[in-house]
Formats: C-alpha cells, sequence, structure tokens
C-alpha cells in the first residue's frame, strides 16, 4: 500500500516537470517570435532619419539666396533696406551746402569712418548716425570753385548725419571739378531719366566724370531687382546721349 502511494507521487513529479519544461519552452519559443516580429516591423533604423533630414535641407539650399554671388546679395539688402530714393537724398545734400552742385552720390554699407566724430558734424542738427552696416547714402557736392563736401545721409531717415570738406583736394582739383561743372548742362535728374529710358530697375549711384575720350559724362548705376545686377550707364552730360553701358554681374 505504501509503494502504492509513492508511486502516484513520483508520476506526479515528473508529470509536473515535464509540464513545466513545456511552458518553458512555449515562453521561449513566445519570446522569439515576438522579437523576431519586432525586428522585422522596425524602421531600418538612423540611415533612413539621416536621409530625410538630408532630403528636407535640400530645399533651402536651393533658394535665390543661395545662388547670389555676395554683391548681388549685398545689393539685395542694401536695396530692401533704404527707403529714400536716390533724388530724396541728392536734395538733402545740396541743401546743406550753399551754393553746391550734385556730382556724386552712392548707396552703400554705413562705414566706420562714417560714424565717427571726425570732420564737422553740424552741431544745429545732432542727427545719430545709423548703426554700421545700415544703408546710407554717400554724397558729394561742389561749389561753383570746385570745393567738394562729403554729405552723408541716413538711407532711412534720410536725415544727413555727417558732412565734411575734402581735405585732399589741392588748387589743381578744384580747377578740374570746376571746369566739369561748367561743361554739364545736364543735370543729374536728366541723365538718370535718359538711363532709366534704357534700363529699368532702381537708381543706386550717379558720379560726374569723365571718360577717356574726355566726355564730360554722368555714370548712373541702377540695380535690376529681377537678379539684382547693376548695369552702368555712361551719359553724355551735354546732351543726355547714351555713351555706353556696362552689366556687372559679379
Amino acid at each position: 500500500m505504501s509503494s502504492v502511494r509513492r508511486l502516484p507521487l513520483r508520476s506526479m513529479a515528473v508529470t509536473c516537470a515535464l509540464g513545466s519544461s513545456v511552458l518553458l519552452m512555449t515562453a521561449c519559443t513566445n519570446a522569439d517570435t515576438t522579437r523576431s516580429s519586432v525586428a522585422e516591423a522596425a524602421p531600418t533604423g538612423s540611415p533612413s532619419g539621416s536621409a530625410s533630414v538630408s532630403e528636407s535641407a535640400s530645399p533651402s539650399s536651393a533658394s535665390p539666396s543661395a545662388s547670389m554671388n555676395e554683391d548681388q546679395a549685398e545689393r539685395r539688402t542694401l536695396v530692401t533696406m533704404a527707403k529714400v530714393t536716390w533724388d530724396k537724398a541728392a536734395d538733402t545734400a545740396v541743401k546743406e551746402v550753399s551754393g553746391s552742385k550734385l556730382v556724386d552720390l552712392e548707396l552703400k554699407k554705413t562705414s566706420t569712418e562714417a560714424t565717427s566724430s571726425t570732420g564737422s558734424p553740424m552741431p544745429s542738427t545732432p542727427n545719430p548716425a545709423p548703426s554700421q552696416g545700415a544703408p546710407e547714402w554717400e554724397a558729394k557736392v561742389a561749389t561753383s570753385d570746385g570745393t567738394v563736401h562729403r554729405v552723408d545721409i541716413d538711407a532711412v531717415s534720410g536725415k544727413f548725419f555727417h558732412t565734411q570738406a575734402d581735405a585732399d583736394q589741392d588748387a589743381d582739383d578744384k580747377k578740374e571739378m570746376a571746369d566739369r561743372l561748367k561743361k554739364a548742362t545736364q543735370t543729374p535728374q536728366q541723365a538718370v531719366q535718359a538711363a532709366m529710358d534704357t534700363t529699368k530697375g532702381t537708381v543706386t549711384g550717379v558720379e560726374l566724370d569723365e571718360n577717356d575720350d574726355q566726355q564730360v559724362m554722368w555714370a548712373v548705376d541702377v540695380v535690376n531687382t529681377d537678379n539684382w545686377n547693376k548695369t552702368t550707364l555712361d551719359v553724355d552730360a551735354t546732351n543726355g546721349k547714351i555713351l555706353g553701358q556696362h552689366v556687372d554681374s559679379d
């Protein structure tokens, strides 16, 4: 009887051991299957992620600014920021020096020199200088004796902030400038109109000069706001005819 009772206990132990083994194998198999399923469902990993970042960045590299060179980008910045047109700046400059006429005007970045206290700032107009790199009109006007004065004008507010006589001029320089003024029967406004009849854009510079044939002319800079190239047109200062033009795409 006692041996009969032990036999079922052993059988039950064996059965339990076998059952535990089967359960353990089943659990391992399920775990392996789960890991395999997860691995198959997961994305390929970091390579595809880096590819998607690269693809999203590519449109910005094709933006218009990426295709422009440094000069074109600077022209775009200056023309876009400037609120004062060339003719308004010219009027301001001429008014600051009695009896003067415009001989040079250029839209450019405000330099350290322009914002310094050198020269002779007018005490009656304490206008602050724009920050360095902001757009300004650098104008030069000359009196009938050929004396040149530089006048710096804020291209956003339209107020002048600095003026001084050209200390580097000698007697010959003054005589040369006075002679140009006498020969130039065309005003800068007339020269600009002749230039604008030839090409369209924004005027960024006007200068009274002479060409290689010693013809007095107005050099007018016009920036095309579609491609930001600059065209310089040489206009005869005696009759308003176009003597030549050059496109600066650099």
